[in-house]
């Protein structure tokens, strides 16, 4: 497989080195004269001296026989121009980008990058699942079909505890695809009753998350919000 990376800093280093220890051709563009010597000296002809977003460089690049194009610039509008060349001019058939600002997701993928990555949303998903209380994390995005898997788990005071399925009005658009409860798989049904502090796997789409975390989350006015390690 041959991939083209745009931004020689440490992700795209780090991205280089491993995905040629896999065996794949892969060859680093990197504009900035010290960094591209640096990076030179230990990756030799894998990296190029270039601005990934000019089709000049990446032509030169060989991007009409790339398989995958990666932009990891440390600015997305760099990052979203890599990607659009790369599949409108260059017609490569994968692209992936680097996301530093989470807000950006919706745009890229409106505009047809393939795969976005967002480190600050990664990070945040991971604290939130690692911490007491309540936590509802993405999982993954499915982006062709519009849709995102998540994990939620139930807190003890949440409205829908102790509620049959067919009594919960969810969102249109939300499937709960598997309820982990004490460890033990359960697929639920209409009649399924739910349980404070189950964890619960559904999937939604991007418009309905938001109405699902009310639904699940949201705690009776006369109650105190839970603190955590309460």
């Amino acid at each position: 497989m041959y991939i083209i990376i745009g931004g020689g800093g440490d992700i795209g280093y780090y991205l280089t080195r491993n995905l040629l220890h896999q065996g794949h051709e892969v060859l680093l563009l990197e504009k900035g004269q010290e960094r591209y010597q640096s990076l030179s000296d230990e990756l030799g002809q894998s990296v190029l001296k270039g601005d990934a977003c000019e089709a000049r460089v990446m032509d030169e690049a060989g991007a009409r026989r790339a398989d995958v194009v990666i932009a990891v610039t440390g600015e997305d509008e760099d990052n979203l121009v890599i990607c659009q060349m790369a599949k409108k001019r260059f017609n490569v058939a994968r692209t992936i980008t680097r996301l530093n600002n989470p807000k950006h997701e919706f745009l890229f993928q409106k505009l047809g990058i393939d795969v976005t990555v967002s480190p600050t949303k990664a990070i945040l998903s991971l604290i939130e699942s690692e911490l007491p209380g309540p936590h509802f994390v993405q999982l993954m995005t499915l982006k062709k079909a519009g849709l995102e898997i998540l994990e939620m788990s139930i807190p003890p005071l949440s409205p829908v505890a102790g509620k049959q399925l067919n009594q919960i009005n969810l969102p249109r658009r939300c499937n709960l695809v598997l309820i982990l409860r004490d460890s033990e798989p359960i697929f639920p049904t209409a009649d399924t009753v739910l349980q404070a502090n189950d964890d619960i796997y559904a999937l939604v789409t991007r418009d309905a998350e938001e109405e699902l975390r009310a639904i699940f989350l949201q705690y009776p006015q006369n109650l105190p919000y839970p603190q955590n390690g309460s």
